[in-house]
């Protein structure tokens, strides 16, 4: 029997050994979990048998239990590398339509060829959909989607809205708008541009031309041209802010694309006269549809442009066009249309929103990186390359999003470092050591007395 007891000291010794062996090993493996082998004695008893002078019958390895505690945060420069703080999982799949979800704490992830986000096995990282503002469309694991950074470039906008601001100088000379021509700087008295936007991200050059009128002291009259094309334009009535001008170069009759921007004696722009003298109500003035040309791409010839010149009588918006006598100076002249964006970066929040920002300035959500919990972490099934299992023991899959209820945050460019202490595993290798070599020598004892019995004559 005692052959027995110190046999399987012997055994738990070596599975001591073998596991903190393991331990040591992985010190440096991204999101290891160390293990620890716990025993158990071993005790059988019948209901004859004396039980105040049983022994035991050895030891037993019950157990390798996996230690989930939080392992140290080692900061990267790549933004796809990802740590979780606090508890939680990442969701991996071995493909993109499988099911078969794999958990894991080791966030070294990168782009395949396809430009999903896959770990070091090849496994897809999964995400949760998410809405335009962000928000999450589902929570569940059912409904989870392979990671993919977007190859593609970032939508264009077309530009819808011209907001400019500048000063008129009050002291010009008025000019002949009968003789405008856009390209004789003679022919009116200031001009600038901004380039907007069609509907496929093409950028156009639209140009503002100011004539103070012959007629009036306080009085612009402002041609529009998009590309070297005039274009006409209508007030908050819909009337055609034609003035009545010819177009140097052009057959009699056709007429600048004109309106007239009114200013008081003060310098304070008091309003917007079409063509045909009817004031407009805003401050906005709008281009028909460009057509083409301009628009000669295969762009959406429908497009409108409203130009907005802040109309306040009562002075109270500090940034109105004004008529001073100082020189023509452009303050602010903004516009609200994008062009083709290209991917510049992607930033990971510690919610887990993927975020794309592209090059025309847009930044888009694209997935939530999903987390996963279970009931009993420890009762998970340990696979290879740092991944579990579902079981029984560990409980259902529960995903969420990070840093909601009790699930972690999720750190970018960061990794969690095994949580390994290489000290006390050198210390426990010691023991095991010790240990193993006492059974040793209880085995060596056992062989000697048997020796000696063998030996009586």
């Amino acid at each position: 029997m005692s052959f027995n007891i110190a046999l399987s000291g012997v055994s738990a010794a070596q599975r001591d050994l073998d596991v903190t062996a393991n331990n040591i090993a992985n010190v440096n493996t991204v999101g290891f979990k160390e293990s620890r082998a716990e025993f158990g004695d071993i005790y059988a008893a019948s209901l004859l048998s004396g039980g105040r002078t049983k022994v035991g019958d050895g030891v037993l390895t019950q157990e390798v239990a996996q230690q989930f505690s939080q392992g140290s945060l080692q900061i990267t420069r790549t933004s796809l590398d990802m740590a979780i703080t606090g508890n939680g999982f990442f969701a991996t799949t071995p493909d993109l339509t499988s099911r078969d979800f794999s958990f894991t704490r080791a966030g070294q992830f990168k782009l395949d060829q396809d430009n999903f986000v896959v770990n070091s096995n090849g496994d897809n990282l999964m995400g949760f959909p998410v809405n335009d503002d962000g928000t999450s469309a589902s929570v569940a694991l059912s409904t989870t989607v392979p990671v993919r950074i977007p190859d593609s470039s970032g939508s264009p906008q077309r530009t819808t809205e011209v907001s400019p601001r500048f000063n008129l100088p009050a002291g010009e000379e008025a000019v002949d708008i009968d003789l405008f021509n856009p390209d004789d700087p003679l022919t009116y008295n200031a001009a600038t541009s901004i380039t907007v936007y069609d509907s496929l991200g093409d950028s156009h050059v639209m140009t503002y031309y100011f004539m103070k009128d012959n007629s009036a002291t306080n009085e612009w009259v402002v041609a529009t041209y998009i590309d070297d094309t005039p274009i006409n334009t209508a007030g908050d009535d819909g009337v055609t802010a034609g003035v009545g001008a010819n177009v140097a170069g052009t057959t009699a009759g056709n007429t600048i694309s004109g309106f007239r921007l009114i200013f008081d004696e003060s310098g304070d722009f008091t309003g917007i006269q079409n063509g045909d003298g009817t004031a407009v109500a805003t401050g906005d003035i709008t281009t028909v549809a460009l057509g083409d040309p301009p628009l000669t791409n295969g762009s959406d010839p429908t497009q409108q442009i409203t130009t907005n010149f802040v109309l306040d009588p009562t002075g109270a918006t500090p940034d109105e066009i004004t008529q001073f006598a100082s020189g023509f100076e452009v303050t602010s002249l903004e516009q609200d249309g994008l062009p083709v964006g290209r991917l510049t970066s992607i930033d990971i929040g510690p919610d887990g929103l993927v975020r794309a920002t592209f090059s025309n300035g847009t930044s888009d959500p694209i997935v939530r990186v999903a987390l996963v919990r279970f009931a009993n972490e420890q009762g998970l099934t340990q696979q290879s390359n740092t991944t579990w299992k579902e079981s029984i023991l560990s409980g259902e899959a529960l995903a969420g999003e990070a840093t909601t209820g009790t699930f972690g945050e999720i750190n970018s460019s960061a990794l969690e470092s095994a949580n390994v202490n290489l000290t006390n595993e050198l210390v426990d290798l010691i023991i095991a050591q010790r240990n193993f070599q006492a059974n040793s020598r209880a085995l060596e004892v056992n062989n000697q007395l048997n020796q000696t019995i063998l030996n009586i004559r």
